[in-house]
């Protein structure tokens, strides 16, 4: 019962705005596509239907639901994000952690693998790993957790290696407790702020570079539905179903704003 009013008092009133909108954008993307059809079946006889009661959010030129491409679309770019980034997280601080302990060669080598990879822009480095396999998806887990990875190794390890000098771990050490007791007791408090910051926005960069591709013809194949897929597709038809650009490209904005909410460190009164 403790704990509830704690954690409210920690989240600020963005990040509460921020927290309930991600929800309802998990929501409208993993329970909408349940019963908002197949977003491939097409039917040309309505083609550009306006929004209605069948069709909420109308249909596009092919006569598809823009409601079943658009949570579907909402589904692939969400997972794409949760999952590089988490990858990123954790492959990055535990081989930060690592740096910072061992030192030496390993510590060297891991800096070096960094250096490499920060040398090459995070969204060419994605459109590298597509290269490999055009059109699917798992170039997007690899290509975007690559980019995020070397950011969250070089703060886990700069933070560290502070931490690793601290008094507080030189008394564990002293008193016999072993490395999983040290991170858990004295690293994991400290890192977890600022690893918890830089996966959310590592989430919105994922979402943006993602439909970026999707922009420039370099996202998943077609006919899937990615949101810089359905941008691309209904430019040339913005005059007469204006509601198929505004609602990916709407779609795209609140998700990025509110993933910055949910980063706001500004305590709550």
């Amino acid at each position: 019962m403790n704990s509830l009013p704690v954690f409210v008092r920690r989240a600020s009133r963005q990040q509460v705005i921020g927290g309930v909108i991600i929800v309802c954008l998990a929501l409208f993307a993993v329970v909408v596509p349940l019963f908002a059809g197949d977003p491939l079946t097409q039917d040309l006889d309505h083609t550009l239907a306006w929004p209605s009661v069948s069709q909420p959010m109308g249909t596009d030129h092919l006569g598809r639901s823009v409601l079943a491409r658009l949570s579907n679309a909402a589904r692939l770019s969400l997972s794409v994000a949760l999952i590089s980034v988490a990858t990123a997280a954790l492959s990055g601080a535990a081989t930060g952690i690592l740096a910072a302990w061992r030192g030496g060669w390993s510590e060297r080598v891991l800096v070096a693998i960094g250096d490499v990879v920060l040398a090459v822009p995070g969204l060419l480095l994605v459109i590298l790993m597509t290269v490999l396999a055009p059109g699917e998806s798992w170039p997007f887990y690899v290509g975007l957790s690559a980019a995020m990875w070397v950011e969250h190794f070089r703060i886990v390890r700069a933070a560290s290696r502070s931490l690793l000098a601290s008094p507080q771990v030189e008394a564990s050490r002293l008193l016999g407790f072993g490395p999983f007791y040290i991170v858990r007791r004295h690293l994991a408090p400290e890192l977890a702020p600022m690893l918890a910051t830089l996966t959310i926005f590592g989430a919105a960069t994922a979402v943006v570079s993602l439909a970026t591709l999707g922009l420039v013809g370099l996202g998943v194949r077609p006919p899937t539905p990615e949101l810089g897929r359905l941008i691309i597709e209904s430019l040339p038809h913005y005059r007469e179903a204006p509601w198929l650009v505004s609602a990916p490209v709407a779609l795209l904005a609140i998700t990025v704003v509110a993933l910055a909410l949910v980063a706001d460190r500004e305590e709550s009164l």
